[in-house]
Order: structure tokens, then sequence, then C-alpha cells
């Protein structure tokens, strides 16, 4: 985090010169909250100079002479922009206050507006087009950057005449501005409820993994009691084991109504006004709506095989989903009675009570298996015997948090591979949710020289307390691996361009990689490796390994459905032609009803609160998840086949996938690793899903 206390008058921006740390990482003990406007300020005239350089060549416009000046003028500093940029609005993610946040209104404009000033200037974008039209012999990846560089350049407005251009300045001035807002209110809206109890009774049903927290939650706040909130490894135990009902609503209803109260925080006329933004945009660019304007550059390629993919879903998870839900209330009726009435607040109690009748098993008879210790050792262990590549912490390297740590990381023949970063638990100035992101891309400099990328995870896990270590759940192990799957994508970067590499890839490729490693949560090859309990050492029971693996689909179809209704919530906003005018409440139940097989409530909300597409990257991609989940469960069938542990496969899909980034179509690089095309059969057999309509993608 900054320090703004360092007593040091001779106090230089470590922005502004070379780190000096190891592999040149970022200095967070040294940055001061005064040294990101000064640096980002340098770096926009920094940017400018480089662009007036190029536009006043007198050398007629060639690929090395104007497209890859953008990408590898990075002598002395680098790209001083995109350095504090990648600090400053991480550490807003994983560690802000409201010195940062305010700083981040003050900056957001001034950076939309210098992006816009980059691609709507006519004379960088007549060089870049001459380009574009007659160039040198170039190479597969020389000319996919030439063509994104062209294309960005178009997609930001630079064929559009001086009004429009104008107009279009202001709509993503705005949008920028009301993402950015959307974010901190959520943080603000979440960070502020607190359940606090104070009668130990009302404690019933919770294990002690739970109270725990809640207790260690309370003395750091310096209250009685015990005290619950909305992070996911507080509320997530509350509903799945509170005997408690009116708490558990109460609980509920904070969550689902996050952003929709009459307060500073409220997100609804917010997401009204990013939704016309953003179909105002596409709009003034050509597109009908903002969808087609994003699909134009996604493996899905448009809106009808968006909502083919999410149809065919429905079309093969809905049936089962509603006997799932009719056998889930009738076990609830029959515990409480005839007339009772599941309500939202009930779905995850009820769930688990069904899921140990069924299978006598829950999250907490797992957690004393899952030490974090030991699943670190785990996940990189799984990464080692794939791939070959080495963890080793080093502590000379400075981190923003005492719950960070980073690791130097190791390919198989010994070299320096990457630096990551590891943000496990939550915190006040934490998001919510858990995330893969970097602070220094890879390229290949002028010199040859592979400069190596510094990834990051940052989750919200179960913290350790006063008693117990940090005990996780196999979700949580799940979603480790699911970030792991991102940070090996950025880590095996091999591409000359930083703008190509690793994770810059399409949005519906991306988490294909992430959503790979989930795969390994339940084979058992792997959890032995790893699943010891806490105290005693014994390893995970045959036992319950197998009433791991025999549970692994309950609910599945309900679960499927929900991140189907998800993607239809998505493009139903951004698929609209005119402006959207409608109650954001009502309009979302109808939106995803097709997907829904449980009732509403009408006072909820998830738009206000999904960060995914309205200020995550994800507006008109939503259905991403899914597209790529087909595609993971095609890959895993692959290493099923071949072994799950085959380090040629690995290598193949190391080479083919994780290291090409975006140099090439998404698809090609699939179907290279595969040897085929990829079909949703794979996923069904995995979920146990009768093959029948929608079995081919």
């Amino acid at each position: 985090m900054p320090d703004n206390n360092i007593e040091n008058t001779e106090h230089k921006n470590p922005f502004l010169e070379p780190y000096g740390t190891p592999h040149d990482t970022v200095p967070f003990d040294r940055i001061r909250l005064e040294d990101f406007e000064e640096a980002f300020m340098e770096g926009i005239r920094r940017d400018n100079e480089q662009i007036d350089k190029t536009i006043n060549n007198p050398e007629k416009p060639t690929f090395d002479n104007t497209i890859i000046n953008a990408e590898e003028d990075r002598e002395g500093y680098y790209d001083l922009l995109s350095r504090v940029s990648a600090v400053f609005f991480n550490l807003l993610s994983a560690e802000t206050n409201d010195q940062m946040d305010a700083l981040a209104q003050k900056i957001q404009p001034i950076l939309t507006q210098h992006a816009n000033d980059v691609r709507l200037n006519k004379a960088l974008f007549e060089r870049v087009r001459a380009v574009h039209r007659r160039h040198r012999r170039l190479t597969q990846e020389e000319r996919r950057l030439l063509d994104d560089t062209y294309d960005g350049f178009v997609r930001s407005g630079a064929l559009l005449d001086d009004e429009d251009k104008e107009r279009l300045r202001k709509l993503t001035e705005e949008a920028s501005v009301l993402s950015l807002q959307f974010s901190q209110n959520l943080l603000k809206e979440n960070k502020a409820f607190r359940l606090h109890i104070t009668d130990s009774e009302d404690l019933d049903g919770l294990p002690e993994s739970a109270t725990e927290a809640a207790a260690l939650t309370a003395k750091e706040e310096g209250k009685e009691g015990w005290i619950f909130t909305l992070d996911y490894p507080s509320y997530s135990p509350f509903m799945t084991y509170s005997t408690r009902r009116e708490l558990r609503r109460q609980l509920y209803m904070a969550k689902n109504t996050e952003c929709t109260h009459d307060n500073s925080e409220n997100n609804i006329e917010i997401c009204k006004r990013l939704i016309n933004l953003r179909r105002e945009i596409a709009q003034l660019l050509g597109f009908k709506t903002y969808a087609d304007y994003v699909l134009k550059h996604r493996m899905a390629g448009n809106r009808k095989n968006v909502y083919k993919l999410l149809n065919d879903l429905i079309d093969a998870y809905k049936p089962t989903a509603i006997e799932e839900v009719k056998t889930l209330t009738a076990f609830a009726k029959k515990r409480e009675g005839i007339r009772f009435k599941p309500e939202p607040w009930d779905f995850s109690f009820y769930s688990h009570k069904l899921q140990l009748s069924k299978y006598n098993i829950d999250a907490e008879m797992l957690r004393p298996y899952f030490e974090l210790s030991n699943v670190i050792k785990g996940v990189f262990g799984l990464a080692t015997r794939l791939y070959g590549i080495t963890f080793k912490e080093n502590n000379d390297i400075p981190v923003y948090h005492p719950d960070v740590k980073a690791y130097e990381v190791f390919d198989e023949d010994g070299s320096y591979l990457a630096v990551l970063y590891s943000d496990f638990f939550p915190r006040k100035g934490k998001q919510g949710g858990a995330w893969m992101t970097q602070y220094q891309g890879q390229w290949i400099d002028r010199k040859g020289v592979n400069v190596r990328p510094h990834v990051s995870i940052v989750m919200n896990l179960t913290k350790p307390t006063e008693e117990k270590p940090a005990l996780l759940t196999l979700g949580e192990v799940e979603t480790f691996l699911h970030e792991f799957g991102h940070a090996l994508h950025g880590m095996f970067a091999n591409t000359r361009f930083e703008s190509l590499s690793g994770t810059n890839v399409w949005w519906d490729f991306v988490e294909l990689p992430s959503q790979f490693m989930e795969n390994y949560s339940v084979q058992r090859e792997f959890l032995s490796t790893f699943a010891f309990h806490y105290k005693t050492g014994e390893p995970l029971p045959e036992d319950l390994l197998k009433r791991i693996v025999r549970s692994r689909n309950f609910m599945v179809a309900y679960g499927c459905l929900r991140q189907v209704s998800f993607g239809l919530l998505d493009m139903a906003y951004y698929t609209l032609k005119t402006p959207f005018e409608d109650d954001l409440l009502k309009f979302e139940k109808k939106a995803w009803a097709k997907a829904m097989v449980t009732p509403q409530l009408p006072d909820t909300c998830m738009t206000v609160q999904f960060s995914h597409i309205m200020a995550g990257g994800y507006a008109a991609g939503y259905y991403s998840y899914k597209w790529a989940e087909v595609l993971d469960a095609d890959a895993f069938s692959v290493f099923k086949k071949e072994g799950i542990f085959n380090r040629d496969t690995a290598r193949r899909f190391r080479d083919e996938v994780l290291s090409k980034g975006g140099t090439e179509h998404p698809m090609t690089l699939y179907k290279r690793f595969r040897k085929g095309e990829p079909t949703i059969v794979a996923l069904l057999r995995r979920n146990g899903i009768k093959l029948g309509k929608g079995k081919q993608k």
C-alpha cells in the first residue's frame, strides 16, 4: 500500500527511475500516494512526445517506424503510463482507501481523454492506415499486430467525422467514470453491512470454522460476539449451515439488494446509463447493438451463435434442473411440513442437508484436509508435474500487504520464468471475488531479451483464525485452481509483442486455461498429493474421496442454468437497439426467465452488483464462461485419454495454447492442440447429462 508517512525529504518518485528490485518488480514499499499522479502525467507527456515523433517522421510510413515503435520503444523506463496504471488500478481493486478512490475519480477522465487523443489522432491513424495498405512481408505475429492496431483505431472512431469523434469522446469519458463509480459503490455497500450476533444461541448449526472467523472479525472491530459479513467466506457458510431462518433472510436480502437502496451507493441509474452509453457508442461506430460491436472480436462471432449456445444448454440441462429443484423442495417439505414454502434464503441450507443425506458429505468435512499451505504445495506441485516449473518464495521482492507472498518461478530447465504474487484473504479495502492480473507483461525487446511477466492471483478465501490455520472448502480449492490457470497463461507467455502475449486473447477464449485447471480438483491422483489432515497428517480417506467424486454433479444442472441466466441477462442488455428506459429490476426478471427454475423476489437485483458486465470487461461477453467450459471439458477429455499428467500432452497444451497469447485466431490454436473440432459432448458427459438436443456446438 502506498506509504504517505515516510520521513524523507529527498523522496524520489520510484516510477520515474529504475526500480532496482529483484527482477525489476514494483517497489511497493517506496511508493507514496502522490507519486501516482505525477507518474500518470509524466507518462502521458512521454506518450505524446513519442506520438509526435512518429507523426513527424519524414520517412515513408512502414511497419517498423510506425507500428513497432508503439510496441518496442521501451528503452530506459519502459512504458511509464502502462507501468503506473498497472500498479494503481491493481491496488484500487486489492488494497484501496478513500484517498485512492478520490484520486481514481480525478485521474480516470484524464486517462480516457488521453486514450481518445491517441486513437482519434488523424495524422497517426493515416500512417497506420498507410502501413495497413502496403507493407513489407510480415510474420504471422507481425500481421496480427498490424491488423489489431488498425482495427483498434477503427473501433475507437478513427473513421468518424469530427462531429461524431467529439460525440464519441464524451460518451467514452462518461462511461469510464461511471464504471469506476459502479465499482466503488459496490465495494462500499459490501463492506458496510454487518450482521452482529451477541446471543450464542443464534449461532446454532454453524460450524466451528464459521463462528471462529466471525469472532475474530468482531474482535478486530473491537466488539463483543460475532460479526458476519457479505464476503463469500463469511456469507456462504452462514447461508449453508445456520438454522436461524430469519437471520438467513436478513443476510440474503442484504446481499441481493446491494446498491439498490436510497443512498449514494445506489447503482440503478448508473447501470441504465452504462447500458445506453455502450449502445450509443456501438451505433455511432456503425453497429446495430453493443453486442454486435463486441462479438466481432470473439470466437462466437455473432449474437446468433451466442444464443445458440445458451439455448442448447437450456434444452440439455433444464429438464434435469427442474427435477433437482422438485427433489429439493420435496426434501424440505418432508423435514418442515407439507405447508412449508422454501424461499431463496433456504436454498443453500436445504441443498446442504440433501447432499448430506444422499452422499454423506459437506464442505466442512473436507476443510481439515485442505489447509492452505498444503493446497499451495499441491497446486504448485501440479504445475511441476505437468510442466516441470518450480516455485520459490522470495522475501526480497516487495509486496503491497503483509498477506501477499511473492514467488520466483523457474522453468523446467532452471531458467527464470516469472514472478507470481499471491493474495488470498478478504480485507476492508479489497473487492470481493477472485481474479488474476499482472504488473508486467511479457515481450521480447529489440536486443532479443525475453522480458518475463509479473503475475498476481487475488482471492477472498477463508482466513486463518486464532485457533486454526486457513482451512479451505473444495470450492475454494477450485477457485485457487481457476485463478492459477489464468496465471499459467500469463507466466508461459512467449511472444514478441506484449499486446499479444499471455491473457491478451479474445474474452471467450481467456477462460479456457483457468477452467481447464478446475478439472483436477476431483482427481484422486491430484488430491492424494496434498490433501492431508492439518492436525494428524492423515491423507484424505478413500471413502471420502469416493463420496466427493459421486457428489460431483449434485445440483449441476441448476448451477449450469444459473450461469446461463447471467449470460441471457447480459445479452438482453447489450442487444438493445433503442434506449433502455425500463424498470431495471423488472427487466432483469424477464430477461433471464427462460433459464429460471425457482421463483424470483421482486426487490432483489443482480445487475447493480454484476461487476463483470458493468465494470469488468465482460459486457456482451458473460457467455464466455459457458463457451470456455465446452472447450475445457473437451480439452480435459484429451488429457483423460492420453493421461491427466502426460507431459507430452501438457507440453502440447503449453506450446499451442498457453504460450501463444493472441498471435493467432484462438480456434486455430485450439484445434492445433486438440487435433480436431471441439463439441459439447464432453461437457454433457462430465455433468452426467443425457445427450440430446444441442449436442454439437
